[in-house]
């Protein structure tokens, strides 16, 4: 029995250091290291006002071309020192003929549809700037958000600056939207910590931008190229930073479904990303990097998801051992943990049936997003996760922030 507590007790220290422990700690060295006088000069106070590339890769994005190209344009940057590159290849509804119609936009397009990758490899070629910012057609960004990205390459060790995604939020929001917003809040504020640590650990995809003599053209089958460019960059030996006054921001999936279906891709990135980076996980060579990764990442996308199932059996033996009906720790671990998944569960009925009580939204995304990594899992070891995933279907909104 003593085994199966220490197991009990390994797993359930590694699920709270994946979700809570981690950003405990990352707050504690922060506070220490600032009383000590070591907060993190991120040098934006020089004048540093290069030419920017802002890039977009489309596929069949007709429906806000008009928008995107309006928000681009009018960001608080020096005209003059800003580029647009859309790269469009396999749309087929209009796409490139729209934006050929916007002056100043650089169109390249092919027939053939190779997916993300193969557009963004392509695409890089044309880019003659020192910065390239990338963002997703569907999202609009912060008006002062080249600004803001751009003061922290002011650094030369930054050789990546992610901005921050932001969800629009609605009175009457979804589970899926109201636990995407929450896990977004969350996840701004531990990339704040990592930043001023030494480096995020990945940036997002809605909004980051590299130096350009940093990019290295990424394998056509990757999933989440956000993240395997910037780590690539940060593995050179510069860093990642975060600043969320440049933000990107859209509209949650439409529907827990269509989250599920998003979250799956993304799992299954991940274990990929896992894999191909596998050397990040020496902390020996990449030190505080491998920590951060470790921590942050690679624990989300393997280990705990399996140790969640595996502390259910563990808990309900000892909880039995010790007394199922006792005023116990085991036993009241695992009741629990019962009426946490009996509250998931509760949420899933009651999203069904449009009833939506957000007290239920977070043990409800919670699950969803664990369950996407077993089902990504699957997805990574048959191969089957098409690198042309069409994206998931996000609510509406009357109108974006900036």
């Amino acid at each position: 029995m003593s085994v199966l507590k220490i197991l009990f007790w390994t797993a359930l220290f590694i699920i709270f250091y994946s979700y809570l422990g981690y950003g405990i700690l990352l707050f504690i060295i922060i506070k220490i290291r600032r009383m000590l006088g070591f907060s993190k000069d991120k040098n934006q106070q020089k004048a540093y006002e290069p030419e920017v590339t802002l890039f977009v890769s489309a596929y069949n994005e007709k429906d806000f071309v008009a928008a995107k190209v309006a928000n681009s344009k009018s960001l608080n940057y020096h005209p003059e020192k800003v580029k647009y590159v859309w790269v469009t290849d396999g749309s087929d509804d209009g796409t490139p003929e729209l934006l050929k119609q916007h002056e100043g936009i650089e169109v390249y397009h092919e027939a053939a549809r190779n997916g993300k990758i193969a557009a963004m490899n392509r695409g890089m070629h044309f880019v003659t700037t020192p910065l390239v910012i990338f963002s997703d057609a569907n999202t609009n960004l912060g008006k002062d958000s080249i600004r803001e990205i751009v003061k922290l390459f002011s650094n030369p060790k930054v050789g990546c600056v992610s901005g921050e995604k932001r969800i629009y939020a609605k009175e009457a929001d979804s589970a899926a939207g109201a636990g995407e917003g929450m896990y977004w809040k969350y996840e701004s504020q531990l990339k704040k910590w990592d930043a001023e640590l030494y480096s995020v650990v990945g940036a997002a995809g809605e909004l980051f931008a590299i130096r350009t003599e940093l990019w290295q053209d990424v394998e056509k089958d990757t999933l989440l190229d956000d993240f395997v460019i910037s780590l690539r960059v940060a593995m050179a030996g510069y860093t990642i930073q975060y600043n969320p006054n440049a933000y990107a921001i859209e509209t949650a999936s439409a529907n827990v479904k269509e989250e599920l279906k998003r979250k799956i891709r993304i799992s299954a990135g991940g274990i990929q990303s896992v894999v191909r980076l596998r050397s990040l996980l020496n902390v020996f060579k990449y030190g505080t990097l491998s920590f951060q990764y470790i921590s942050h990442r690679v624990l989300r996308w393997t280990l705990t998801p399996l140790l969640l199932s595996l502390i259910i059996p563990l808990n309900l033996i000892l909880a039995i051992h010790e007394g199922l009906l006792q005023f116990n720790m085991y036993a009241l671990l695992f009741w629990g943990q019962l009426l946490f998944y009996a509250a998931a569960l509760l949420g899933w009925l009651l999203e069904s049936k449009q009833i939506r009580l957000k007290v239920l939204f977070i043990p409800y995304y919670f699950f969803i997003m664990n369950l996407s990594v077993y089902l990504g899992f699957g997805r990574y070891l048959k191969g089957n996760q098409s690198v042309n995933w069409e994206r998931a279907k996000r609510g509406t909104a009357n109108t974006f922030s900036s």
